[in-house]
């Protein structure tokens, strides 16, 4: 196993140009305002994967009302979920261009549009374009920015801070299933869906909690890292420094170039509005118009331009191995946390076990302990003898090995008891916005987790419609968890060479140098 963090090359986003003048650190780092951030993202995960949770009451509506098929049905669920997650990458170039504030609020009203516009639906295939894509892409523009504010601010207890606001998922699976069922039942699943919407325009609210932090905030917070950090610890950051930046770190002399030249461009209609007073109100009018959208196209060119220097200019997120393997690894992983949901209920059925489940659903031994999961994992996570990558590799571990052997147990305890630990080693999510920050320093962290996210997304969008062709093929469950857990297996593997093969390299490096 890995001893620390910088045994696989992190990047903590330290910088040399930071002098070693004491500069007093923002209260606001891993404190005051933060704990606001973390309440936002919070509410925002009620709002968005609880209520997401919650679509099976609606699905049974929708059953109902249209008389489509099941698989046809099902789609619109797995719309909403998978391209919440799969627009992440663009979701990325909206925050480098406007922030996660703006973002989040613009998500806020296209979610409540989505869910206001499906209650006005005639067939399945509107729900396709209201709930699946409009609002599925409002809660993405909501969802990325509330992890990444999370990540900006905290550093000594980002695993506790992102465990915490996780959990927003587990209570919001419950609030949102009661909600819904009332809604439905009191006012029928049309006006349901509109008061939703109403609701779902707090997430707006969310957002504008989300205050940006200053620049001066971020070097304090680099300064507060290195002031902390010990000789050997230095040691690992210089070389995951050196690896990073020879893996592609975004260059800043052409990002400076492009600032002077927009500079001279609104400085030149500063000062032709400033040479026109004497004109009259239109032509004064047009100077402002004109120097509006020279703002805007100066933050546009950019936000687009840090963006596509991330994903395939020369400073390239994708050269960096570990994450690589990292985005590998999550194409696997989330698919085979949701198979269990599917089949549970015919695992239940099969060794007559429902009585027992009725009292006790399976399914909510998972999410109580998920909840507890997060949390304590982030704890452990946040300990200073402890990695938050090994942390996450145990988890992993313990996740794959309950996957494979749910099929093996045959009686309520036994299941009872694997659901448990799924529930609670599932709990690793609220360390995957840690882990790649980690990897890729709090700089690249809306562009870096967006890919991560979009990779689950698509797990999460193929997973179930693969694990229910399995069983038509095989008429049987288990050969669903053993095949995807097998994959998942293979995607941790990666997450196991890759590190190795990076902690090698200056090694033979160094054997080179002694040879010479």
């Amino acid at each position: 196993m890995y001893a620390s963090r910088e045994d696989i090359g992190y990047d903590f986003g330290d910088d040399s140009k930071v002098g070693s003048k004491p500069i007093k650190p923002n209260p606001n780092i891993d404190g005051g305002w933060a704990w606001m951030i973390v309440l936002s993202s919070f509410l925002v995960h009620i709002l968005i994967m609880g209520s997401q949770m919650a679509l099976g009451i609606l699905n049974v509506e929708w059953l109902e009302e249209f008389n489509q098929s099941r698989g046809l049905t099902a789609w619109v669920s797995s719309l909403s979920m998978g391209i919440t997650l799969i627009v992440g990458p663009f979701i990325g170039l909206f925050i480098s261009m406007c922030g996660c504030r703006k973002t989040a609020i613009i998500g806020g009203i296209l979610n409540a549009l989505g869910w206001i516009l499906s209650a006005y639906a005639s067939n399945v295939h509107y729900l396709f374009l209201t709930f699946g894509v409009t609002a599925g892409v409002g809660s993405g523009m909501v969802y990325l920015p509330a992890v990444v504010m999370v990540g900006q601010y905290f550093q000594k207890r980002r695993a506790l801070a992102q465990g915490l606001s996780t959990t927003g998922t587990g209570f919001g699976a419950f609030l949102m299933t009661a909600l819904l069922k009332y809604l439905c039942t009191e006012f029928g699943w049309r006006n349901a869906m509109f008061i939703q919407g109403a609701i779902s325009l707090n997430l707006c609210v969310c957002g504008a909690l989300m205050r940006p932090l200053f620049p001066k905030d971020v070097v304090s917070e680099k300064h507060v890292v290195r002031s902390n950090s010990e000789d050997n610890q230095a040691k690992g950051l210089s070389h995951s420094a050196e690896t990073i930046k020879s893996n592609g770190v975004l260059s800043e002399e052409p990002e400076k170039k492009e600032e002077a030249t927009n500079e001279e461009v609104l400085d030149s209609v500063q000062h032709i509005e400033i040479g026109g007073k004497s004109r009259n109100g239109k032509s004064m009018y047009g100077l402002r118009i004109l120097k509006t959208v020279s703002q805007l196209t100066v933050t546009v060119r950019k936000g687009f331009a840090v963006w596509y220097s991330s994903y395939f200019g020369a400073a390239s997120l994708f050269t960096n191995r570990v994450f690589v393997a990292f985005i590998i690894w999550a194409l696997f992983a989330y698919s085979s946390f949701v198979i269990p949901f599917i089949h549970l209920p015919e695992i239940v059925k099969q060794y007559n076990l429902s009585s027992q489940n009725n009292i006790f659903p399976l399914t909510s031994i998972i999410a109580i302990v998920h909840i507890f999961g997060k949390v304590i994992l982030g704890i452990i996570s946040d300990l200073p003898c402890i990695s938050t990558w090994n942390v996450f590799l145990m988890a992993n571990f313990t996740l794959v090995t309950c996957i494979l052997t749910l099929p093996l147990m045959q009686t309520y305890v036994t299941l009872a008891v694997v659901c448990a630990l799924i529930g609670f080693s599932s709990g690793y999510f609220s360390l995957m916005p840690v882990v790649t920050e980690d990897l890729v320093g709090t700089k690249h962290l809306a562009n870096a987790y967006g890919i991560i996210i979009c990779a689950n997304g698509i797990s999460a969008l193929l997973g179930p419609p693969f694990a229910g062709w399995i069983y038509d093929m095989t008429h049987k469950y288990d050969f669903s968890f053993y095949i995807s857990g097998l994959l998942y297996m293979v995607g941790i593997i990666f997450l196991l060479i890759q590190p190795c093969i990076q902690k090698k390299q200056p090694r033979e490096k160094s054997t080179e140098e002694s040879q010479v």
